[in-house]
């Protein structure tokens, strides 16, 4: 069967919530995946930063094999012996005390609302029911229904209310809104992406995230960094934060703590905030599970063994570097920016327009693979194992591609 004819039996029986690239994949080994004819693909996206260590890691795939043939689930009702060593591995690579395991990064961003709540009215002495947590303009933390109602994005929001109360939207990288939203003392929290990714790759003035945390301490607030994209090594450095010397409050992450195997995500905190919830308040049959917790650590000790955050840093230097070059020929693009491997190419043409998809679907003619972010924004994100032989292949693509397009 070719890929027309899995697409029609997606669109046939599946629900039309994506608008994906007209290409079918079967198969992926590092950063390249195949298509169900068989044709080879860079793959610059990378499943949008969970697949940093490479598409089906031996060594995860190994782990994985060995797990599931012994225990893949019992529930919290019982111990298991790999989340005790999840625990322990995570915490102490982070530095954190406590780590509370979930499954997706939006299930993570909801139960760190919850903490974040509690811990309001627990530690802070916020009435009951007045707690209030800052947010971000064009942020992007999941799609669930307190998500949403705290997005300004009509494409995630629109009709889909009533929305949840508590949340209290300000400019992103704007230290001076934050410094007044701080002064309502129902504020518990402040959650923010060190960088907007599905913004665009929006990307904070030098020392924003730094007075921000430190405004945060000054008024009794806790600092959220929603690390599900910006984390593990991504950005060059194993978080984000750390370009800023910052110990979130409150970390979440996800996607590649499984490199895209299955859905891990977790939340880590000190003992004062996360031991605000006691048992029976929050859960999951799915988080911490023998199968996620052993595939967590093997996918954490890939990055620091193999220097992906190093090799991230390097290879988006290189990238920008090149990609720049084609921002100063043609005027049609407006810039190339990021940080690591997380990087976008912004193009001269109003948010609606079709340009971008259109140049990606030239880009997928070509054997590499990348979306946009709104409908002027291409975001490349290649998976870290990435050599700089394959990434300047991948930029050959790039600009055979825009030359032919713009030229």
């Amino acid at each position: 069967m070719d890929s027309q004819y899995y697409i029609e039996k997606e669109k046939c029986y599946g629900s039309h919530n994506y608008h994906p690239l007209p290409v079918v994949l079967e198969r992926g080994e590092g950063i390249y995946v195949w298509d169900v004819e068989g044709k080879k693909y860079f793959d610059f996206l990378s499943a949008y930063s969970a697949i940093n260590q490479g598409h089906c890691n031996p060594k995860i795939i190994a782990a994985l094999e060995e797990q599931a043939k012994k225990l893949t689930l019992c529930s919290r009702a019982f111990y298991s012996k790999n989340l005790g060593e999840f625990d322990e591995y995570i915490t102490q690579l982070f530095n954190y005390d406590k780590v509370l395991p979930m499954n997706t990064g939006a299930d993570a961003v909801e139960t760190t609302i919850k903490l974040c709540r509690r811990w309001g009215y627990d530690k802070k002495g916020i009435s009951d029911n007045k707690a209030k947590v800052i947010v971000c303009e064009n942020n992007f933390h999941g799609r669930t229904i307190s998500i949403i109602s705290f997005s300004n994005d009509p494409m995630s929001n629109a009709r889909f209310g009533p929305y949840t109360p508590g949340f209290v939207s300000i400019p992103y990288n704007d230290v001076d809104a934050l410094e007044i939203a701080l002064k309502d003392e129902h504020v518990c929290g402040f959650l923010i992406e060190p960088i907007q990714g599905e913004a665009g790759v929006i990307i904070p003035d030098d020392g924003y995230l730094k007075k921000a945390y430190e405004l945060c301490k000054e008024a009794n607030v806790l600092f959220i960094a929603d690390e599900i994209q910006t984390g593990l090594a991504r950005t060059g450095k194993m978080l984000a934060c750390y370009f800023e010397k910052i110990q979130p409050d409150i970390l979440i992450l996800g996607k590649a703590l499984s490199g895209g195997v299955m859905p891990v995500s977790a939340i880590l905190a000190n003992d004062d905030i996360m031991l605000c919830i006691k048992p029976g308040e929050h859960g999951s049959t799915f988080g911490g599970n023998p199968l996620a917790a052993r595939i967590a650590v093997v996918a954490l000790q890939i990055l620091q063994e193999e220097n992906l955050a190093e090799n991230a840093n390097k290879m988006g230097e290189i990238f920008r570097q090149e990609v720049q070059k084609i921002v100063d020929q043609y005027p049609s693009f407006k810039e190339i920016r990021g940080k690591g491997l997380l990087n976008a190419l912004e193009l001269n043409t109003p948010e609606n327009s079709q340009v971008a998809y259109d140049l990606c679907l030239k880009f997928k003619d070509n054997g590499l693979l990348c979306k946009p972010t709104h409908g002027n924004i291409i975001r490349f994100a290649p998976p870290l194992v990435i050599t700089e032989t394959q990434l300047r292949e991948g930029i050959s693509i790039i600009k055979k591609c825009i030359e032919e397009t713009f030229a």
